[in-house]
């Protein structure tokens, strides 16, 4: 049985008249918030009298569940942040002409809607985050010391959340740590390294007094383990190794999580229960509560989806021959027969031509007019939607995680449960670092074999004798094959300072009426290159790209909050 959330009122369908008066309350303050045009305004006149707001434990354990809920916010197309940004990355691409393209593209602007949205929604967060641990005092004497304790920890460990995606996406940003009055609105950026160390020791300080699991209604809050795995995941991406390394290692000590067996299932609804998941969003139909619209935007043609965020070739061609070579070195690879003997996952993580794909034979060759539909019986030939439509896949691959024929029949309400951190994650967050400290130990080479040799990839283990650059590439790579389209490749990019490489040129899909002739070079980054590929011109190209690099490592600070607040600065050459 699926275990349902409080923060999305989960167990429930009718709730107590005075939690449902504060659910309008809250929903209110999101909506005068909206219409404001500065967007740090944290004036106590968009929230509830401070005299009022909290009276009891009931109100201050609903208005935590209240940040959660705004914690995950859909800058696009209904999905959540994470599972959009790898497609304004190399790896992926978004087609709908949209302000995430733009970045991708890199032809954005200050005006750019959708870093707009990010810093937006994210200060509304650390606004209501503020409030709460401005006014939890008031009620300390009324409430559980547990809940006291567990409610103020919440709190900081969404705000500190909140701030750990600003600084990685705008670097220098206002750091708001209570309500804002009338007079203090207009606040300069705080440097990028004084927000990471508020992060880390707010984080520090929230982790002892959050349960290390969660049963029942509770499921879904902030565990001890996800303070401590985003804790490790800052550190990591500011090269604050040790501490990195020592956040990893506190979360693997604490005994509670291990690999899901069957990567396949680990993001479907099979999944959703599964010990490798630190933290996850959590949604639910009834009574609309909170759905995403994930498959309607990923699935195929044929699958009556919109397929608008899809892969890159380049993706396809860096995943290694299961001799552990990649293509352009393994004597496993074959042109002909390109996705097989392949890291599993290849095709866990995206469907290829020749497979299944929800329910349908997914074949994206132009001259395949006709395909096998699985969802009939008997099997039934259709017209082949993923080859004839105008807009069917632009490279030829669609996206796996997060499709499940759960959702065949209402794909843009989708209650499947979207992961934020998981295990795996914290294994490679601890080689990394490890490799970075040169301290290359037996402990490292165990992390990463454990993601590489989980029973349904069963990928060959890397042996001992590294040296630090080969241990440095085999680590970037296995976060590319592992974590790909759950948000972490842009920050890979940025930290590793090789986007200007990854980012600039032809952004390639498959050949349409044939394959890719041979293998491209593939670097210690995982980076590909088709210039001596013999058909290269064949191939599609979905889009032309540049990235800036005195510009492009950083997101623009929105012109509308730079034009209304004086002491906040462009970001450079914006």
């Amino acid at each position: 049985m699926r275990t349902y959330s409080i923060l999305n009122i989960r167990k429930k369908n009718i709730l107590m008249k005075t939690k449902r008066n504060w659910l309008m309350v809250l929903l209110l303050i999101a909506a005068l918030a909206a219409c404001k045009s500065d967007y740090l305004d944290k004036n106590p006149l968009s929230g509830p009298s401070d005299d009022s707001f909290f009276t009891n434990q009931d109100e201050l354990i609903l208005a935590v569940n209240g940040i959660y809920r705004y914690a995950n916010y859909t800058p696009l197309d209904n999905m959540p942040l994470n599972l959009l940004t790898d497609n304004a990355s190399d790896i992926g691409w978004d087609r709908n002409n949209s302000a995430l393209q733009s970045i991708g593209k890199g032809n954005h602007d200050s005006t750019n809607g959708f870093a707009l949205s990010i810093w937006t929604e994210a200060y509304k967060v650390i606004a209501k985050c503020n409030f709460i641990l401005d006014n939890i005092d008031k009620v300390k004497d009324k409430t559980a010391p547990a809940i006291f304790n567990r409610s103020r920890a919440e709190a900081r460990f969404v705000r500190a959340y909140t701030y750990h995606y600003l600084v990685d996406n705008f670097g220098d940003v206002p750091l708001i740590t209570k309500v804002l009055t009338l007079e203090e609105m207009k606040v300069p950026k705080n440097p990028k390294n004084e927000v990471v160390d508020f992060i880390l020791k707010e984080l520090s300080e929230a982790a002892p007094d959050l349960e290390i699991t969660y049963t029942g209604a509770n499921v879904g809050r902030a565990t001890r383990g996800a303070a401590l795995a985003i804790k490790a995941r800052t550190a990591l991406y500011n090269q604050r190794w040790s501490v990195a390394a020592e956040a990893a290692k506190a979360v693997m000590d604490l005994g509670v999580y291990s690999l899901h067996n069957n990567f396949g299932t680990l993001f479907s609804y099979a999944g959703q229960n599964s010990n490798e998941i630190i933290w996850a969003f959590q949604y639910l139909k009834a009574s609309r509560t909170k759905t995403h619209s994930t498959p309607n935007n990923l699935v195929s043609r044929n699958g009556l989806g919109f397929t608008n965020k899809v892969p890159s070739q380049s993706l396809v061609d860096v995943y290694l021959c299961t001799d552990g070579l990649n293509i352009d070195e393994s004597p496993l690879f074959n042109p002909s027969t390109p996705y097989q003997n392949r890291d599993p996952r290849l095709t866990f993580t995206i469907a290829v031509p020749g497979s299944i794909y929800y329910n349908y034979q997914f074949e994206t060759h132009r001259d395949s007019v006709k395909c096998w539909n699985y969802n009939t019986t008997p099997a039934t030939r259709v017209d082949n939607q993923d080859a004839l439509n105008a807009f069917a896949t632009f490279t030829g691959y669609c996206w796996k995680k997060y499709v499940d024929l759960e959702d065949r029949l209402d794909r843009t309400n989708s209650e499947l449960n979207i992961i934020q951190i998981r295990y795996a994650e914290i294994l490679l967050i601890y080689a990394e670092a490890k490799n970075e400290l040169q301290q290359l130990d037996q402990s490292a080479y165990d992390a990463i074999n454990k993601v590489r040799t989980r029973p349904s990839v069963n990928m060959p283990p890397i042996t001992l004798g590294k040296t630090e650059a080969e241990f440095r590439s085999l680590v970037r790579k296995e976060r590319l094959y592992e974590l790909a389209m759950e948000g972490f490749r842009l920050s890979d990019l940025r930290r590793w300072r090789i986007a200007e490489k990854a980012m600039n040129g032809n952004f390639y899909g498959r050949v349409q009426r044939g394959l890719v002739a041979a293998a491209p070079q593939i670097d210690e980054n995982g980076l590909t290159d088709y210039t001596l590929v013999p058909n290269r011109a064949d191939m599609r190209v979905v889009e032309v790209r540049t990235f800036n690099k005195d510009r492009d490592y950083l997101w623009p600070i929105p012109n509308i909050e730079t034009v209304t607040n004086p002491l906040l600065k462009p970001n450079p050459n914006y």
